[in-house]
Order: structure tokens, then sequence, then C-alpha cells
């Protein structure tokens, strides 16, 4: 096993531009839209990195034309109106939620037989509820191990459509995988959503995706119905990806922690992304924003700590609460119940991390509370997350001998971020 990697603690205060690769939620949704549209769409700023890639091998797979220009930046997507090529095939989708949960969608409008599958940790994350929104929809789709999570096959005959009924607690990538293949089912979809839903923000971004393609989703305010017209071939075009606004929390939860400024280009409050209101919540805490009509600047100030709802940008749960580890006072994250079934128990992993590092962490059913306390140098395990590695890389920033294990499990979404972190810092 690699040597954990020592961060180093900065010696002044912050004053840099940083752009973050493109959005690893965005290019993947414009990947199916593109993938089901009625020609060649370009995508430009897109992520290369470990989700995507999988997400584009898997699209391959099924037969759809993909080149790769610009060191992935860049992807041509030949469209094939609704259709898969492809007779059969067999999905390595890693440990991408997103992935497995889009193409298992996706993979109902073929005909043939399809698996789907991942890593250890795939194989523990739930996805039984779109299984049985997808059958209701009329798709011979099952768990093979019967306990509603993958592998996944998939007897595809096309999508029939109708009307399916699914939770919205787990995960919002059930609603938006069935949204995304909706439009090529052979009849219009209903689809209604049981309890709350989680990630409201995450649907949003789906919504606007399918929308830049030529596709329009009828809902309601609430966000419990949403209906989509079908057949509805997606309309090719050219799309440009946003910076990915959850790697930006990191750098913009540097300025927090270290002092100093740091802007982040390409990104504004209008962003189709929800993770750009962490700024929001950095606000709240003590810190200065500065906007102007392609950047977002965090100034860092005394930080005091908050109780704050985190539902709709769960991805930032852990950036925040190691933000918290230098604020007066306790922070508590309500919420997030759901960020338990993500790469590892975003919860309560995360509290025994914080604790290594001095932190009282007090964990609820659907959150945590951090109370600052002395801290110390700390050698903290990453679970193969790679939001846990990119997090507590900024505990570092202030803590002498903060040392990461496994800090290459960023490329799931950030292959470059310590040299990216590094850069901010010099």
């Amino acid at each position: 096993m690699p040597e954990p990697l020592l961060t180093s603690p900065v010696t002044a205060p912050l004053n840099a531009t940083v752009r973050p690769p493109g959005s690893k939620s965005i290019t993947n949704r414009a990947l199916v839209c593109a993938s089901l549209a009625t020609g060649k769409s370009t995508l430009t700023g897109a992520l290369q990195s470990d989700d995507t890639q999988v997400m584009i091998t898997g699209l391959q797979q099924f037969g759809i034309d993909i080149d790769i220009q610009e060191e992935g930046k860049t992807l041509l997507v030949h469209g094939t109106s609704g259709r898969l090529p492809a007779l059969e095939a067999n999905l390595f989708c890693g440990n991408s939620g997103t992935t497995i949960r889009f193409l298992t969608a996706v993979a109902t409008l073929g005909h043939g037989p399809f698996r789907l599958d991942g890593v250890s940790r795939m194989r523990q994350r739930p996805i039984g509820d779109l299984l049985k929104a997808l059958s209701q929809l009329g798709a011979k789709v099952v768990s093979e191990f019967d306990n509603e999570c993958p592998p996944v096959s998939v007897h595809a005959n096309g999508l029939k459509g109708g009307t399916a009924t699914l939770r919205g607690d787990i995960s919002s990538q059930f609603l938006s995988g069935l949204m995304l293949a909706a439009p090529a089912a052979r009849a219009a979809v209903n689809l209604q959503i049981d309890g709350p839903l989680v990630s409201i923000p995450y649907v949003e971004m789906t919504l606007a995706v399918m929308k830049a393609f030529g596709v329009a989703v009828t809902h309601d305010t609430s966000f419990q119905q949403f209906s989509i017209a079908a057949p509805m071939p997606y309309q090719p075009g050219q799309f440009a990806i946003e910076p990915d606004a959850s790697a930006a929390s990191y750098f913009w939860a540097a300025a927090a922690i270290a002092g100093g400024k740091v802007r982040v280009e390409g990104l504004t409050p209008e962003s189709l992304q929800g993770d750009v209101a962490f700024v929001d919540v950095l606000e709240r805490m003590g810190c200065e924003l500065r906007h102007t009509d392609n950047s977002i600047t965090v100034v860092g100030g005394q930080l005091r700590g908050i109780e704050i709802d985190m539902n709709g940008i769960s991805d930032t749960v852990q950036t925040l609460a190691v933000v918290a580890l230098f604020a007066k006072g306790p922070t508590t994250i309500r919420g997030v119940g759901h960020i338990r079934h993500k790469e590892t128990d975003r919860i309560g992993n995360l509290a025994v991390e914080l604790r290594k590092l001095g932190a009282e962490v007090d964990e609820h059913q659907d959150g945590l509370t951090v109370h600052p306390g002395p801290l110390r140098a700390a050698t903290l395990n990453t679970y193969e997350d790679h939001r846990m590695a990119m997090s507590f890389a900024l505990a570092g920033l202030k803590i002498e001998g903060v040392r990461i294990h496994d800090p290459g499990c960023t490329a799931k979404t950030y292959p470059h971020y310590f040299e990216d972190l590094q850069m901010a810092i010099r």
C-alpha cells in the first residue's frame, strides 16, 4: 500500500484564482441526452475522470459512437434517435452511482440482454426503487442477488411507458435516470414521488439539461409528479459544460479555513448546479462573497458554527464538516441521511475521522454535530471515497501532520485535485 500523503499547512493567507474541471453530474447527463438524440452533438468542457469514463464506455458498449478529443474535454456524440444498436452488453460501472442508475434505465430502451455491475461497494448501494419503477413501465429488470442492489440484469424489449411510483428519499438519481430515458419510451411516462425527494437541485439540473436538448418535462411545484411526452427524441447540438461546483467547494472552503481569498471562475449563482449554494453557507459562517458575471470569490473571515439543512447540497457535507473544525461553536448538519448510501457512509465514517483530528462529533441519523476541539495531527482513512480525500486535505491547511490514505481515489471525479490545490495555496 502506498504511503499516506502528507499535507502542508499554509503560511500566509490565500490569493488564488482557480477553474475546476467540468461538472461530473452535467457531463454524464449530457452524454445520455446526446446519445439518444437524432444526430451529432458536441459537448465542450467535459470532465475526464473515472466516473465519466465508465459512463462513456457503457454508452459505447450500447453501440453509441463517441469521439474523445482534447484529452476528454470535448466529446462528439453520434446520437442514435433513442435506439441502442447493441443487442447485448455487460457493463462495469465502477463505483459510479450516476452511471449504473442512468444506464440501467437506458438499457431498457434496447433489445436483448444487458448486465450492469460495479465494485464491491456498488453491490451494497441501493437500486431497488429504480428497478420497481422500471418494472411498472413495462421493463424486465432484476437484481441478480435479489437484494435490491447490483448486479442488475435487464431483458430489454423497449420501454413501454405509463405511470410509475418511486420513493424519493434514497437517491434523486433514480428519478433522473427515469426522466432521461423516458423520451425514448413508446408512450408517455408519468412519474409520481412517494414521500420527500432528496437532492432536488440535481433533479432541476436534469430538467435543465434535458431542456437544452429539446425535451421539456412537466412537473408540479412540489416536485412530486413529473410527465414526459414520448416518443419525443432529443435534439442534437452544441452544449457547454460548467466547471464542477462540488469540486469548487474545496477551494472556497480553503479560503474559509486558511484566510485570504479564492476566486472560482466559470460559476455564478445562476449556474445549473445547486452546489454553488455552498458559498452561501460559508457566508453564514462569517465569510465574505464577491460575484462577477463569471466568477464567485470567497474571502475568509472569523468562522462561527451554524445549524443547517444540507439536503439540497449533500455532496458538500464533508467539505463543511472540515470547515466546522475551525469555527467558534458547534456546527450541526441535518437532512442528509441518504448520504449513508454513497461511496461510503458519509455520516458515520466522517465522524470517525473527524474525531481523530480532535473534534467531538455527535452522530445523528440524518447528519452530525461537530464540536471544535484542540486539533491534532492524524492519519485519515478515505474509504475509497473521493470526497473524503478532498475534504480531509483541507484540514491539513492549518493542522501540522495530517496524512491522507489513498489520495488517488480522487481520480473518480477530479484526477488532478492535489496538484490544483497546491497551486492554489502557493
